[in-house]
């Protein structure tokens, strides 16, 4: 989550600086700033998340030493759904905090002929973000560790195409439906590299 952080603090200052660097009243000019602003967060996370990546192998290289049996008490695997799962939680609180703090009121949503649905899509919307940065950690930890640089590319384009469906909002269907079809072929992809089958699945499923 601290990484996460990291690498929002310094997304959110190139931005800041760009903004007061540039023409505040031409509005083209500012949302092409906002768009280029989201792509650097983007990519300011992947770094670091590969940084993270980098971090956790050498305390895995510590572990390993000090054990009794030569090998580390916490698997790559165990580490990149951490690690993930950590990474998804803070962006969620972070996408939905001010929205939250907006809900408490005074006003009512739609009001003005704005959509009703923006807090429940908000919510689906922060939902989806915690799911694939998940997943997301999972496949790329695994591809760090194989060297498969093509599905690091894949989770980098993946993550900048969810961050810019997310610019077509308020048109929800345009923006909702992409990124929780992103979501399940990511989530699909993810139970395959760590290991999972069709088998297991049915195992489960007849609880045996």
């Amino acid at each position: 989550a601290f990484f996460w952080l990291v690498s929002l603090l310094l997304a959110s200052l190139i931005w800041f600086v760009s903004v007061h660097l540039s023409d505040r009243e031409d509005a083209k000019l500012q949302y092409g700033l906002l768009v280029f602003g989201a792509a650097v967060s983007v990519l300011l996370q992947e770094a670091f998340r590969f940084a993270y990546f980098k971090l956790l192998k050498k305390a895995d290289e510590g572990l390993a030493t000090i054990s009794e049996d030569g090998q580390s008490p916490i698997s790559l695997r165990q580490m990149a759904y951490v690690s993930g799962l950590s990474f998804g939680i803070i962006s969620g609180v972070f996408s939905v905090i001010n929205i939250l703090a907006d809900s408490i009121g005074p006003g009512i949503v739609g009001i003005h002929g704005d959509s009703p649905y923006y807090f429940i899509t908000s919510a689906f919307l922060t939902m989806a973000l915690v799911l694939l940065h998940t997943f997301w950690g999972v496949i790329f930890f695994d591809a760090c560790e194989k060297r498969r640089y093509w599905c690091l590319g894949l989770v980098v384009a993946s993550h900048l195409l969810t961050s810019g469906l997310t610019f077509l909002n308020p048109w929800y269907e345009a923006s909702l439906v992409p990124i929780f079809i992103i979501t399940l072929c990511t989530g699909l992809w993810a139970f395959f590299t760590a290991g999972g089958s069709f088998r297991n699945i049915l195992k489960c499923l007849s609880c045996k």
